[in-house]
């Protein structure tokens, strides 16, 4: 499909324009040369004032159909009466997705919202002071999300603030995320910074010595600007990869470095991959206090494990969750991906059965991504997946059996490229909610990523503007300067705390 845009001139409405497309057509080239005809020519119009108003007229060129659609931004809710930018976006997305649903017949039940954090849009509104109708109706009629959306939103942002009574108020706190970027494999999927522990990307014991580096000097600036740690997250690669040793050590570390660990409210370490759990390693997380791990499945048939190089089976995940509840760890998360190669409503129903047979504490249920820089991305054509319409049923499925379990949903995000269009949700027993995931999701304060390939992201007291700032992805530039970045993120923190 090629599709011809005429009347767009400012880049951000481009790249917006672009993305809405891929939600109807799965291989699209948009064009914003006029003198190129496409397969179909969308005409825009936009007048500015006095009031927003857009116009899309759509045909298709071989047949001459026309469908065309008109939207002006009413006047309601509290939260933006600028005309600018923001304005013009929603209402040229919004007649170019009506206008492409009349065409294709397609629904978009997250309208027009293509970002990741739609729970944030929502914290945004009832900050300023908009009541739930007032959300509810603006949602519906400007982003065009879909009633039964707009309830999930409604839903996990309730369950948050039970979770997190003093949500908005901690902007002058932190929390950390410490990355081992190290796993016994790569899966298909994976995009995170993931190298085979045994392979030649930088050694574990050089990584390990900047990564203390990194956490002593952080944790002193910590103590000397009296800033508390809301929570701290392991994550990778897998955690669990490194030996008990280095493990008991690294903790160590952390306890001694960061203040007052004891009003820590969550400490989060990934053992996502069944296969670097040991006894020793599980005896660690329990000395230092860790309330709650994750042992990931992502599916329970053996086939799909084998063919996205997770190099575990189904009976060890079984296995080791069952070892981590006899030596006591009563916090357990569990990951499923909807939509992996090769699996339909039926590998999901047995995992959703096998799942039920262990119920762990929390349960995040990811549609996959194609993700650009993954090998299954690289190789389209040897991992066949489900169509949208079987992957919208199988997440359908997946919220009924949570529904019915006793979960309830906490956190969503969605990413660029996900099967269906549709989101990743995470659930949990009541107070069993990854607080770690909340405050990472709704960017209400600054994340410190200590370690290769983390990310900090600085929130602004005050205002919430948010800058990054990232380590080195590869443990060999990692060691290389990890001096350098940790005083480069101190730098930037005494700047944004004021201090």
């Amino acid at each position: 499909m090629e599709i011809t845009i005429k009347g767009i001139e400012q880049e951000p409405h481009k790249q917006n324009i672009s993305h809405l497309s891929q939600l109807f057509f799965e291989d699209v080239t948009v064009n914003w040369e006029e003198q190129k005809k496409g397969d179909l020519i969308v005409q825009f119009q936009l007048e500015t004032m006095p009031s927003v108003v857009a116009t899309a007229t759509l045909e298709e060129r071989s047949t001459g159909v026309k469908k065309e659609v008109l939207f002006s931004y009413p006047e309601f809710g509290k939260h933006d009466r600028e005309l600018g930018m923001k304005l013009e976006k929603r209402v040229i997305n919004h007649v170019y997705l009506s206008v492409l649903k009349q065409y294709t017949g397609m629904e978009q039940s997250w309208g027009i919202l293509t970002g990741i954090r739609p729970t944030k849009l929502m914290h945004q509104m009832l900050r300023a002071g908009m009541a739930r109708d007032e959300i509810h109706q603006e949602l519906k009629e400007i982003y065009l999300v879909s009633e039964e959306k707009i309830a999930l939103l409604e839903r996990i942002v309730t369950r948050q603030l039970a979770v997190v009574p003093d949500l908005y108020e901690l902007d002058r706190a932190v929390s950390i995320y410490i990355g081992i970027p190290f796993c016994p494999t790569k899966c298909a999927y994976c995009t995170f910074p993931a190298y085979a522990i045994n392979g030649k990307n930088g050694s574990v014991e050089s990584f390990l010595a900047g990564l203390h580096y990194e956490i002593e000097e952080t944790g002193k600036w910590l103590r000397e600007q009296e800033i508390p740690v809301t929570t701290v997250y392991f994550g990778g690669g897998t955690p669990t990869s490194i030996t008990a040793e280095e493990m008991d050590a690294l903790y160590e570390k952390m306890y001694e470095s960061f203040p007052n660990m004891s009003m820590v409210r969550e400490l989060t370490v990934e053992a996502g991959r069944p296969d670097t759990i040991t006894p020793e390693k599980i005896a660690v997380l329990k000395k230092w206090n860790v309330d709650r791990i994750s042992i990931n499945p992502q599916s329970f048939e053996n086939d799909t494990l084998k063919a996205i190089g997770r190099h575990h089976s189904v009976e060890e995940t079984v296995e080791k969750y069952h070892l981590a509840r006899s030596l006591g760890l009563n916090n357990i998360n569990m990951d499923l991906i909807i939509g992996l190669p090769g699996e339909g409503t039926k590998e999901m129903e047995h995992t959703l059965k096998a799942t039920e047979k262990l119920m762990p504490e929390s349960l995040t249920v990811h549609t996959l991504s194609f993700k650009r820089a993954s090998t299954m991305t690289k190789n389209k054509e040897k991992y066949k997946v489900a169509s949208r319409e079987e992957i919208a049923r199988m997440m359908e499925m997946t919220s009924h059996w949570t529904d019915k379990q006793g979960y309830e949903p906490y956190y969503l995000y969605r990413q660029k490229n996900i099967l269906g269009n549709l989101e990743n949700v995470g659930y949990a027993f009541p107070e069993k909610e990854s607080i770690y995931n909340i405050m990472i999701m709704e960017e209400c304060q600054t994340i410190i990523g200590l370690g290769c390939g983390a990310a900090s992201k600085f929130v602004e007291p005050g205002t919430g503007k948010i800058t990054r700032f990232a380590n080195p992805k590869d443990p060999h530039s990692y060691n290389e300067r990890f001096e350098h970045y940790t005083q480069e993120k101190i730098k930037k923190l005494t700047e944004l705390f004021g201090v």
